[in-house]
């Protein structure tokens, strides 16, 4: 497998790192989890910010995973750069996160053009 391949499955997990935050910060207990979605309701500060990045980043890793998929079977970019476009895309997310549960929210949008601007360039080098 290829490194772009491999970052696919990073960004399908690291939403599950900001619902541990969630979790964690919102006094989520393991008895709760007959009802385990019964806190959001209460969360606030960086548990809400972990929980809306979580969001996000389910939002977004189908896109992020089309296009690394499309470059590779569109066969018209070189392995190289669509293994450096998903680390970037992979390091961006991880940026956004930062940014979301510090509550950096100018550089939290940037940080989220970029990685859609990433996304985006996948699909125009695999033209």
């Amino acid at each position: 497998m290829t490194v772009a391949l491999w970052c696919i499955l990073i960004a399908f997990l690291l939403p599950y790192l900001c619902t541990y935050v969630a979790k964690i910060s919102g006094g989520f207990r393991l008895k709760d989890n007959h009802d385990p979605r019964d806190f959001l309701d209460s969360l606030n500060g960086l548990g809400r910010r972990a929980y809306a990045a979580q969001l996000n980043g389910f939002e977004v890793t189908p896109a992020f995973a089309a296009a690394v998929i499309v470059a590779h079977l569109a066969g018209n970019a070189e392995l190289v750069t669509i293994d450096v476009m998903a680390v970037l895309f992979i390091t961006s997310r991880l940026l956004y996160i930062i940014c979301y549960l510090v509550d950096w929210a100018i550089l939290r949008s940037l940080v989220w053009l970029v990685g859609m601007g990433l996304i985006v360039g996948l699909f125009v080098v695999s033209a």
